[in-house]
């Protein structure tokens, strides 16, 4: 990630930087840019997403139960101390999901995370996935 003497701009990098390290699983990364205090909103998990760690049990969970995992990034827009990306989320349903059994099937969702960052590193997220479209790729519910 390169500094940029705007603010904004580095904020937007450093939000895009997140989703190549989660495909990277880059925990160095994480312990550089994630506050121990970070904290991810997601309605959709049945566990807490606390600091790198919180991050780390994400990674294992997704994939762990997602293959050829890509996050395509459609949008970023920044303002003030906040970055929303708009993205999706994309690969093979291979293994376990949060309890649902491997498909086989291809996986393509609409996400959207808002990060709250501060001092150059994450220390909220909003995060926003189409999961009844996964329910209904992989099965869990009729198309």
């Amino acid at each position: 990630m390169s500094i940029d003497a705007n603010p904004t701009d580095a904020n937007k990098d450093l939000a895009r930087a997140y989703f190549t390290a989660f495909l990277d699983r880059d925990e160095a990364w994480w312990q550089r840019h994630i506050a121990p205090e970070f904290v991810r909103h997601d309605p959709g998990l049945d566990f807490a997403v606390r600091g790198p760690e919180g991050v780390r049990r994400l990674g294992e969970v997704l994939h762990g139960g997602v293959t050829g995992m890509k996050l395509p990034i459609e949008e970023v827009i920044a303002e003030g101390d906040r970055v929303l990306v708009r993205l999706r989320f994309q690969g093979r349903h291979t293994g376990d999901l949060m309890g649902l059994p491997a498909s086989g099937r291809t996986v393509d969702i609409a996400v959207m995370d808002l990060f709250r960052i501060v001092d150059g590193r994450l220390v909220e997220h909003w995060a926003l996935l189409d999961n009844l479209g996964l329910l209904k790729q992989v099965g869990a519910l009729p198309a």
